[in-house]
């Protein structure tokens, strides 16, 4: 083969090269603001995700320290009663999420904490006092929570 001929061939493989590289910066960053779409309408999903990966760790220290120790030790009966405590937080939580989209909205994540305060996500854009007020008073009305341990907030995500 002449000098020419690998000359020519070198300078297309290199031209191919920084064509190839271009068209993955800019699929790359095509594909990554598609990525951040889809973690901003998976939000709900993701948090009910996480929020059941952290009940379930917790479940699995206390069903340790259930078989740990014996029925009727401060420990065990601890360990129990804080399990309930989540079984019932949890119950309570789906309730009030299936309340808030009879609502009207497409979709609600409810976080009830310790000490009586809950955390209220619903898909929206933006809440009006009225929307507001309805959950307070259903929250209210079904946990029994005064309005100061109530934070509502919109998140909203494209369903």
């Amino acid at each position: 083969m002449s000098n020419t001929k690998k000359i020519a061939l070198m300078s297309t493989l290199v031209l191919l090269l920084a064509v190839t590289a271009v068209c993955n910066f800019v699929l790359a960053g095509t594909q990554s603001e598609g990525v951040d779409a889809a973690v901003e309408a998976n939000y709900f999903t993701t948090y009910r995700a996480d929020r059941n990966t952290t009940r379930s760790e917790e479940f699995v220290q206390l069903d340790s320290v259930i078989s740990a120790y014996e029925p009727g030790t401060e420990e065990y009966d601890a360990a129990v009663a804080r399990k309930q405590e989540l079984v019932e937080m949890m119950e309570d939580e789906l309730i009030m999420e299936s309340i808030i989209k009879t609502m009207g909205f497409s979709d609600a994540a409810v976080a009830i904490g310790d000490g009586e305060n809950i955390n209220v996500f619903v898909n929206s854009s933006e809440l009006t006092s009225e929307m507001v007020t309805k959950i307070f008073y259903v929250l209210e009305v079904e946990q029994k929570v005064r309005d100061g341990n109530i934070i509502i907030m919109p998140v909203y995500a494209e369903s």
